[in-house]
């Protein structure tokens, strides 16, 4: 584990932000899926951070649907309180459970989406149906998306205003995503670039972090006390937010260039790693 930044000695995190895909779950070879699925050795760590008290936050990309199976997974407790969840990369922040969205951000999507359907015009759009699935203009290719895919114009996808909007194309590359983003500027709009041709649209300033924030200012806690782990380019500002952010092994080199630290990849189970040096 390579160190750039060290905490004091016998400093221990009050939030654990732990990114999914990627951190908690692991990659399928080959594909855009991960196994789901948490190995044993990630879900003791985690359950033993929560056991000394620590409040346990999923903070992920996914919507508020597509994580409580990770957190029964990993069996939380939160205590004897509700949990509390990040997602949508920072625009839905839930309780759960039963689920209940406490706050979310929205954005008026049309003109940033025209933008990028003039230069991928047979890309793939999808927007939460929060509680269903997600409506799509084109089936999605198979386990990318979680819940029932509701087929719809792409002007109706976006007529009101909306948390996040997927964008992807399986015939292009990350790389071609990235350029696309950077010479568009999607002006009022905030993006994030994931492992493939997939652009998440955001609100501007929304971000795991934002949402983080919003958790730490109802809880009392300074972001000085959260320990995040995370892989993706979704977790830039979450790691340079936290007190200590640590990045997968796996991550490109931009993540490991915002965190503190870097542990061991996914499939060597370097969430655990890092969880283990604190409890």
């Amino acid at each position: 584990m390579s160190e750039k930044q060290a905490k004091p000695l016998g400093w221990q995190p009050k939030i654990l932000a732990l990114d999914v895909d990627g951190t908690l779950l692991r990659w399928v070879e080959g594909g855009g899926i991960v196994h789901e699925d948490v190995a044993p050795a990630v879900r003791d760590a985690v359950r033993r951070a929560e056991d000394a008290g620590v409040h346990v936050v999923l903070a992920s990309g996914r919507s508020a649907h597509g994580l409580t199976p990770i957190a029964e997974l990993l069996g939380l407790t939160g205590h004897g309180e509700r949990l509390w969840v990040v997602a949508s990369n920072g625009a839905v922040i839930t309780r759960f459970p039963p689920l209940e969205v406490v706050h979310e951000e929205t954005f008026d999507a049309r003109a940033a989406v025209a933008a990028v359907l003039r230069e991928h015009p047979e890309a793939l759009v999808a927007v939460e149906e929060r509680g269903v699935g997600y409506r799509v203009n084109r089936p999605f290719p198979p386990g990318e998306l979680s819940g029932e895919l509701i087929e719809t114009v792409v002007d109706e996808i976006v007529a009101a205003p909306v948390s996040r909007v997927i964008i992807r194309d399986p015939s292009a590359t990350v790389d071609d995503f990235i350029d696309l983003a950077g010479r568009l500027g999607l002006h009022g709009t905030d993006y994030i670039v994931g492992w493939t041709a997939w652009l998440d649209l955001a609100p501007v300033g929304v971000s795991k972090a934002s949402g983080l924030q919003h958790v730490c200012e109802d809880l009392d806690i300074d972001p000085d006390d959260v320990l995040a782990i995370g892989d993706g380019r979704n977790d830039l500002e979450m790691l340079r937010w936290a007190g200590r952010g640590v990045a997968m092994g796996q991550a490109v080199q931009l993540v490991h260039d915002s965190a503190d630290a870097t542990t061991g990849d996914v499939d060597s189970d370097g969430a655990a790693q890092e969880i283990m040096r604190w409890f």
